[in-house]
């Protein structure tokens, strides 16, 4: 049984509300807003120089990072704070314009003169330009498919000025830009939607109907082809749900060509509860109980991050695993003590029925083992554990691996997009915590380390493959409107997925697997 809520609410995320990028020589045409970066020392700009540092102290403004002051006018200024150090990375020109932006929330025109900074010699254009209109694009974003009179101002036109021989690169950027920005909003949207307005069955028909836009092929599992599967895992977490569960399978292929004739072979696998109660385990009814419809971040990241792969030239073959239901408590529910059989026959105990992201998780990684032509690295993104957000906070997600090369590139693509992690060691030492006395496994070990034993968990299904984990427990939403992450979710990981897949190498050296299960390590103990 389904309920229909609204039966007029249409879940397809927006793709139409793009914002146009010009880019010239000349200064930008009757913009509505005009950013002027101001240095906290130093010579103050030309255009503002006759109003000197002693008045925008009297006006509060100092010139610290990210500060703005408005200077009303046609059009109207928005100073702009770089700090002592200026603007010198690609993450604090994103964060600049992203200031600039909300700043000018009521503009839909705006510019912002890039000449200065390029002319420095520090600079590629493209990177530039990218950033400063992902900066801006994603500051103005914000979820309003259910308000009946949304208050936001679309940003209709951003006009970048940069000097003449910048223009070739300028294009390349600009293109990029746009790309990642659309696959960010996409991420956001479809984990902002609420849970009974997006149930796993109608995010497999949201896939269904956007992939073929993207070069994108799908394929849908229901309850039945999950049972011949053997999907244990996910069927286990479904078992407490009125609503069906679903695995969608993403594939992109590079120019159409077949699996074999990729260059090379990446699977991604996203969590995908699309509303997380903690079943029987029940969760507090708090703050967080009531983010849990962002629970399936990992998977709007993998499939965001998909529709850009096109785009970006992407000569990698992907397949995306999105592994998809609600975890729900009634009296059908899995209960603790529980045993489940993941795809491949390994059983797991189910002592926390809040810890089911590592359940169905365990599902895609092994049918992603078994594909006809075996990935060269797998890749899953999950917001798996509250240990994340204690270790880390909200600003930095975890990441494990058993392969440094998988771990580099992550890190690669994640200080391209400034979506932060920290890699935390894959620490055999505590796998003996989940052991079972009737299963194969336990889905949960002790007290602590809980970002580890998560994943040791999830290495247990890779079969030995390159892979690399990301936690984004922590960062799947902004309380509040910060630079460009927009209150919400962030949609984390889309971004970085997507230039980790663009940009992706085979990796090249070992792979830390455990070297016997854990019955044999007990037995060799005793």
């Amino acid at each position: 049984m389904t309920v229909v809520i609204d039966p007029a609410f249409d879940p397809v995320p927006s793709l139409a509300r793009a914002t146009s990028v010009s880019v010239s020589s000349q200064p930008p045409v009757d913009p509505g807003a005009l950013a002027v970066f101001v240095p906290a020392e130093g010579e103050l700009p030309e255009s503002i120089a006759e109003i000197g540092r002693d008045a925008l102290a009297a006006a509060g403004f100092t010139g610290a990072e990210n500060q703005t002051l408005l200077l009303p006018g046609t059009p109207l200024r928005v100073l702009v704070g770089t700090g002592k150090a200026g603007i010198d990375s690609d993450a604090r020109l994103r964060d600049a314009v992203a200031a600039f932006t909300r700043a000018a929330r009521e503009e839909a025109r705006i510019g912002v003169d890039l000449t200065e900074l390029l002319a420095s010699g520090d600079w590629d254009a493209e990177v530039a330009v990218q950033a400063a209109i992902e900066g801006a694009v994603l500051a103005r974003y914000r979820y309003d498919a259910l308000k009946s009179d949304p208050k936001t101002v679309a940003l209709e036109e951003l006009m970048l000025q940069i000097g003449e021989q910048h223009a070739e690169a300028a294009e390349y950027g600009v293109e990029r830009g746009l790309i990642l920005a659309r696959t960010a909003a996409l991420s956001r949207d479809l984990a902002n939607t609420p849970p009974r307005h997006l149930s796993a069955v109608k995010f497999a028909e949201v896939v269904e109907l956007l992939a073929p836009e993207f070069g994108l092929e799908v394929e849908v599992f229901d309850r039945e082809a999950l049972m011949q599967l053997g999907t244990g895992g996910l069927l286990g977490v479904n078992a407490g749900s009125v609503e069906e569960p679903r695995m969608i399978k993403v594939s992109y292929r590079p120019e159409g060509a077949a699996l074999a004739d990729a260059e090379g072979h990446l699977a991604l696998i996203g969590k995908g509860i699309m509303y997380d109660s903690g079943g029987i385990s029940l969760k507090p009814s708090n703050a967080m109980h009531a983010a849990m419809k962002f629970d399936m971040m990992g998977a709007a990241a993998v499939f965001a991050s998909m529709t850009a792969l096109r785009d970006l030239g992407t000569t990698t073959a992907v397949t995306g695993w999105l592994m998809c239901t609600d975890n729900m408590p009634s009296g059908s529910a899995t209960k603790l003590g529980d045993v489940l059989t993941i795809r491949g026959g390994k059983t797991v105990e189910v002592k926390n029925t809040d810890a089911e992201g590592r359940l169905v998780m365990a599902d895609g990684l092994v049918l992603a083992t078994e594909e006809e032509r075996r990935p060269d690295a797998i890749v899953d993104i999950a917001t798996l554990t509250g240990a994340a957000m204690m270790a880390l906070g909200t600003r930095t997600a975890a990441m494990l691996a058993n392969n440094d090369s998988v771990a580099e590139q992550l890190q690669a693509a994640a200080d391209a997009t400034d979506e932060n992690i920290w890699r935390f060691p894959l620490d055999h030492r505590y796998r003996d915590q989940l052991k079972s006395n009737v299963a194969d496994l336990s889905n949960i070990g002790g007290q602590y380390a809980g970002v580890i034993l998560a994943a040791l968990f999830l290495n247990e299904f890779v079969d030995g493959l390159p892979w690399g984990h990301l936690d984004i427990a922590g960062t799947m939403q902004a309380e509040s409107d910060d630079l460009w992450r927009s209150v919400g979710s962030t949609g984390f990981g889309a971004r970085l997925l997507a230039e980790f897949a663009a940009g992706f190498v085979k990796p090249a050296g070992e792979v830390d697997a455990p070297e016997t299960d854990i019955d044999e390590a007990d037995a060799d103990d005793e």
